[in-house]
């Protein structure tokens, strides 16, 4: 017989939940905290994750090819000596050292508990994604406060439209429900995984009265019930999701007035940051999360209110794959002032700097376009870009695939387009549902929005 621990052996969470507090413990530690006393605790779980980074193949690697020793490092002040990395690196971890990679610090013979998902893929081949007890159980709490602080009841149904399967993002949402929330959670997923008709009856028939997921999808369901006749019994109070560029005020229109609130996060970190009781901008998790915002061209820090590429440490994920400089390739930029905790507050996600079409020198971001289609009764809203070179003049040129109920001025919309992303694209105009196929919405979790056929 062999003997190890166990998932709940290998973590304390009781010290857990002291070192992250929920519900109204969460809002009383952070209301009145300096910012110099949560540098403080940020730098001393800097310290620690440091120890274990190296540790770990991936790490010593990384920074050993950069001449970079463990001395060098002493404090959260030296993390810009560390170089970033992104999923390129991972992934040729994972070509390298099958099947795993040799980011997560397990040797072979290691008999730690470890969570294996991946990403959805929505950029590329999926990429693996290992949790230990640790890392797997704050970063369900971060999710888990967040909902509580925005609301959510023990007396709560949830309904959840994330995907499953080897994906991380609906198993973890809900073991951030089941563990950290006592409401209720339904995980009827995409709707492949269950019929969009099927998940509005649900809704009727369980008394649903919060939503999570992504809001593509999230809108998709509110014509289901609309068609289905069944918002004389569904209660929806809440929306909690991933809103994007769009204004939220169409998705909770669709829902008959409930409220929509923002959070955002990647399969490698977890939950970044959400969105108070206040919706003013995005409160990070600092207490677990150090975020940098880098120029996307040259990686040097930007400058206060401008946009950068959002890096990564979790500071929490000492144990199974630690995540340190991890550059996401999502776009925001940090707000002023201060809300109602000491955490600094994002503008939540704008794009990705990895999906950025550059046409004839504006950089354009498919995502941008969302937002200038939205609340137009002749459109859905739904929409997919595609890219192509022409090879003698080696000229780029994007076509926007808008679906149209009727009755759309073409040009106009080239026109509207033009004056919102600062460069002529091409428009072309289809039946409602006719981008499904493209941009695959009943069956990812994040709709593919960019088709680039250029070939490079």
């Amino acid at each position: 017989m062999m003997s190890f621990p166990t998932y709940f052996e290998a973590m304390d969470i009781k010290q857990l939940l002291a070192d992250y507090p929920v519900g109204d413990a969460f809002v009383a530690r952070y209301r009145d905290m300096s910012r110099d006393a949560l540098y403080a605790l940020q730098d001393a779980q800097f310290r620690k994750l440091m120890q274990r980074g190296w540790q770990v193949p991936f790490y010593q690697r990384l920074w050993g090819a950069q001449g970079i020793e463990a001395g060098d490092i002493r404090s959260l002040e030296d993390i810009t000596k560390l170089p970033v990395y992104d999923k390129s690196d991972l992934m040729a971890s994972i070509a390298e050292f099958p099947p795993f990679g040799d980011f997560a610090g397990l040797g072979g013979n290691d008999r730690s508990p470890a969570i294996l998902h991946t990403t959805s893929g929505t950029t590329g081949r999926p990429q693996t994604l290992l949790f230990g007890p640790k890392g797997r159980e704050v970063g369900n709490l971060l999710v888990g406060r967040h909902y509580r602080w925005l609301g959510l009841r023990p007396d709560d149904v949830v309904h959840s439209v994330y995907g499953h399967g080897m994906i991380n993002g609906g198993h973890y949402i809900r073991e951030s429900v089941t563990h950290f929330t006592n409401s209720v959670f339904l995980s009827a997923g995409t709707g492949i995984e269950t019929r969009s008709a099927n998940q509005v009856n649900l809704m009727a028939d369980f008394g649903v009265t919060v939503m999570v997921g992504f809001v593509d999808y999230i809108r998709k369901l509110a014509e289901v019930a609309e068609a289905e006749g069944l918002f004389d019994r569904i209660k929806l109070r809440m929306i909690i999701g991933h809103l994007g560029t769009e204004d939220r005020a169409s998705t909770e229109a669709a829902w008959h007035g409930a409220k929509a609130y923002d959070w955002y996060g990647v399969g490698d970190t977890g939950s970044i940051a959400g969105e108070g009781p206040d919706r003013a901008g995005l409160y990070v998790w600092e207490d677990a999360q150090y975020l940098e915002l880098l120029d996307v061209d040259n990686g040097a820090s930007v400058d206060h209110g401008k946009t950068g590429d959002m890096v990564v440490t979790c500071l929490y994920k000492n144990d199974v794959a630690p995540c340190i400089r991890f550059n996401t390739h999502d776009i925001t930029h940090e707000l002023g002032g201060r809300g109602e905790i000491a955490f600094k507050r994002i503008a939540g996600f704008k794009g990705r700097s990895d999906n950025m079409v550059k046409l004839r020198g504006i950089n354009l971001f498919p995502h941008a376009i969302a937002a200038l289609i939205e609340n137009r009764p002749d459109l859905t809203g739904e929409y997919v870009c595609t890219v192509e070179r022409e090879a003698a003049s080696q000229r780029d040129d994007m076509t926007v695939l808008i679906e149209s109920r009727g009755g759309t001025d073409k040009a106009g919309l080239a026109e509207l387009l033009r004056r919102g992303l600062g460069v002529e694209v091409l428009v072309e105009l289809c039946d409602p549902g006719a981008t499904a196929p493209l941009t695959q919405i009943d069956v990812r979790q994040k709709p593919i929005r960019l088709i680039d056929k250029r070939g490079v």
